[in-house]
């Protein structure tokens, strides 16, 4: 089987533009294909998939040290193995898990309330750009107890530093432009961190500079990559997923009629939204060993880029997987946030992402919010949709109509 199709590459425009398009023809002929400009193999089938990020000992997180560890500033859950994953993993769960988690559901509502409220007498919303990357943005600063004045400016740090994570090729200016960012938010946070030692409260921050590790404190460098890495990975789902699930409801009348009836639906839909277009696209990993797949080798130390769109396609794990339907009985909506998931939006295994259970219940609030409130909504006309990213992706814009509200009052603080 070939590795390389000559007229094809995952870093073209024309994949960019449609991944999906793409997809069936990977599994099917290419389901390890080799992209020479970067040495590096994506794999597109679901069990080959679902077996790297499962084997953490055939394939490891060292591409990270690369990737990931220059903007965050330090080593990233992701890259730790053993008894200091263990350890750090279960300190960031808590802090998203319990009594922490209703706290932050109150400041979902409240930010959700507050951003919503200027476009609704208008009737129309951009679900991207108006509301989606704020409100991820502003929910993240009441988790770690930042300055919501400062929100702008942390949004643009962050989005340099998830370029240079989320970049296959960078170019020596834009590489620039990444770690600048991420050194301003670095000196920013250290400041922060000093003070939650010496006065520390109950934020995310304060419970990470007074958490230890073999009883040592973790070091400020520690930390900063904890914060960097909470920060990354919390606004992916109010930028991306909560946008995806409205389109994905618009375009499908009847299934939205349905949700809006039995609200009981919500996490089925928001399930199907993140198998059917998940807003992580690539989750890169590092061969120990040669490792074959489908008669190919991958030889050690390659980068092995796992497609998580091209395997929450499969036929082998979803019937009809190109149809988006929130009743698929093969989807486990029930176990759709936890390990036992059956798409791999959040990843699998060992590292899988920290942040499903949060991203569950700041989904399902939003959206429970949002959809009685846009009542009659509709795509804007005169804008044609475009998703943007390949290592992540969601719609560069979401412009809706619907039906104008005058007597709205936000939740109160």
């Amino acid at each position: 089987m070939s590795l390389i199709d000559s007229r094809f590459s995952i870093l073209s425009e024309d994949f960019a533009a449609d991944p999906y398009r793409h997809f069936a023809r990977l599994r099917e002929r290419t389901p390890v294909h080799y992209e020479p400009e970067t040495g590096s193999y994506f794999l597109s089938r679901y069990q080959d998939v679902k077996r790297v990020l499962t084997d953490h000992e055939a394939f490891s997180t060292e591409t990270l040290q690369e990737r990931a560890e220059p903007v965050m500033r330090g080593p990233v859950l992701a890259q730790m193995t053993g008894a200091e994953h263990t350890a750090k993993r279960k300190i960031v769960i808590r802090a998203f898990t319990g009594p922490a988690l209703h706290e932050q559901i109150q400041a979902v509502r409240t930010n959700t309330a507050e951003l919503i409220a200027p476009f609704l007498p208008l009737g129309r919303v951009d679900l991207v750009n108006d509301f989606g990357k704020p409100f991820g943005v502003h929910v993240t600063l009441d988790v770690l107890a930042l300055d919501k004045k400062d929100w702008r400016r942390i949004a643009a740090w962050h989005s340099g530093v998830a370029e240079f994570i989320t970049s296959i090729v960078l170019t020596p200016e834009r590489r620039r432009h990444c770690l600048d960012c991420a050194e301003q938010l670095e000196a920013y946070l250290l400041p922060v961190i000093e003070q939650r030692r010496r006065h520390p409260g109950d934020d995310l921050i304060s419970t990470l500079c007074t958490a230890e590790f073999d009883g040592i404190a973790m070091s400020d460098r520690d930390v900063t990559a904890l914060i960097v890495n909470v920060l990354a990975a919390a606004t992916e789902p109010a930028d991306k997923t909560l946008a995806l699930l409205f389109k994905h409801l618009i375009d499908h009348p009847a299934q939205l009629a349905q949700v809006r009836q039995d609200p009981g639906l919500l996490p089925a839909a928001i399930a199907e939204t993140l198998r059917y277009t998940p807003p992580v696209q690539l989750i890169p990993r590092q061969a120990e060993q040669d490792a074959v797949f489908a008669g190919t080798t991958v030889p050690a130390g390659a980068t092995v880029f796992c497609m998580i769109g091209a395997a929450n396609r499969d036929p082998d794990a979803f019937t009809d997987p190109d149809t988006f339907d929130i009743h698929r009985p093969d989807l486990g909506a029930a176990r759709s946030f936890t390990a036992a998931a059956q798409h791999l939006a959040f990843g699998t295994g060992l590292h899988q992402c920290v942040g499903a259970a949060f991203a569950r219940a700041e989904l399902e609030t939003v959206a429970a919010m949002l959809l009685p409130l846009l009542d009659q909504v509709r795509h804007s006309p005169g804008h044609p949709y475009r998703e943007t990213g390949l290592y992540t992706r969601g719609p560069a814009s979401l412009p809706l109509d619907f039906t104008p509200v005058t007597d709205f009052t936000p939740v109160p603080h």
